[in-house]
């Protein structure tokens, strides 16, 4: 066998232990020692157990503003390589936190530098959700209170959103496979304007999902908007800080991304004023100009008083053709005004009427007796509310 130079031999060690992946992100746990900062702002210390010590560095781009001290145990965040110059293990680290502060929360404060040095977290990459979406995807549990605050919220905020239910568990061990699966499912929904992911209060682990990176990375490459209502105000999460907007609640979260119908109606009411005002200012401008105009042909031309009628009949032509054309504007105004009033389904419950629908995973209306058999769930919405029904 011909024998190695020790620099070939080093290579191919490091080569190996860089070739697997398992060594690239890893978390360690150990007593500082022999910490010295370089010139150029280098951390050089030893993290060190009962049984084994290994030879750390922290550069000066990660945690530029880090200090670390002898005897200090801390959690720290690398990977494994070997320093060729000495042939020595080397652990490359680019977090460290005190061992106090916790393993989890070390996790999420490195993972929230971690995406925010990718950009994830821009303010100028967030997109405004459309100012009168049509169809509004949720994720969220179908069984949790929070789809039921979201339901009643559109429905007396702005009732003429479609709203589109992905159902997923949002905590628990399926709650990212499940998220991500509804996230998903919902990207591929035709004619989307945006989407809510929410769930309601619960304990901090119980967000755990929600600071998950694959979640993050779902909605930062999410088609359309995203808005989050997670947990209570006082929670944020990862998902919160990657999402297009951010609310404190459920109920908010469609709040920011609807309008108000008795707005949206104030604002018509306010902007029919507004053209019979310049109508009105339009045909009194005209008539002064008219009338002017004339004064002006009988004081320079006594004679032409055949020619003051003709313009005396031509104002007054103007002025039906300025009322009619006034008329016209407002009857489409008062039209566009009752099919508003007609669309709204609020209009149709309080004469009586309800909406049936099944309870399967996806909300779908039933609209035949041949779509429901013995045993079927059914929610029954009314002009105040809605409630379960059950075939019997």
């Amino acid at each position: 066998m011909q024998a190695l130079p020790v620099s070939a031999l080093v290579a191919f060690v490091k080569s190996v232990l860089e070739a697997n992946d398992a060594l690239w992100d890893l978390w360690i746990v150990g007593e500082v020692s022999n910490y010295s900062r370089s010139r150029l702002g280098h951390r050089y210390f030893t993290l060190k157990d009962e049984n084994a010590v290994i030879a750390c560095v922290l550069f000066r781009n990660d945690m530029p503003d880090a200090e670390l001290r002898n005897g200090e145990r801390v959690f720290a965040h690398g990977r494994v390589t070997v320093f060729e110059g000495r042939g020595q293990l080397q652990f490359i680290c680019d977090f460290v936190r005190p061992e106090g502060v916790g393993l989890e929360a070390a996790r999420l404060e490195e993972l929230r530098r971690r995406l925010e040095r990718e950009g994830l977290f821009d303010a100028s990459r967030k997109r405004r959700p459309p100012r009168f979406p049509r169809r509004i995807g949720v994720v969220t549990s179908p069984t949790g209170a929070a789809i039921r605050d979201i339901e009643r919220v559109l429905r007396h905020r702005w009732p003429l959103a479609e709203l589109v239910l992905a159902p997923a568990f949002v905590q628990g061990d399926r709650a990212v496979p499940n998220l991500l699966a509804a996230l998903q499912d919902l990207a591929g929904v035709e004619g989307l304007d945006v989407a809510i992911v929410a769930r309601g209060g619960g304990a901090t682990e119980d967000l755990a999902a929600f600071n998950d990176e694959r979640i993050a990375r779902a909605i930062y490459a999410f088609p359309v908007p995203v808005v989050t209502g997670l947990g209570h105000e006082r929670d944020q999460t990862i998902a919160d800080l990657v999402a297009d907007v951010t609310a404190p609640t459920p109920s908010a979260a469609v709040e920011r991304c609807t309008p108000d119908v008795r707005e949206v109606w104030a604002t018509i009411a306010r902007l029919e004023r507004a053209m019979r005002s310049d109508a009105a200012q339009i045909i009194a401008r005209d008539l002064r100009a008219v009338r002017h105009a004339a004064d002006r042909l009988r004081a320079r031309a006594p004679r032409l008083e055949a020619l003051a009628s003709a313009v005396a009949h031509r104002a007054r032509d103007l002025r039906e053709q300025i009322q009619e054309r006034c008329a016209r504007e407002r009857s489409a105004v008062e039209a566009a005004a009752a099919r508003l009033e007609a669309m709204d389904p609020r209009a149709v419950l309080r004469r009586g009427y309800a909406v049936v629908e099944r309870v399967d995973g996806r909300r779908r209306p039933v609209t035949s007796v041949r779509h429901v058999r013995g045993g079927d769930r059914l929610t029954v919405s009314v002009s105040d509310g809605a409630f379960w029904a059950e075939v019997r």
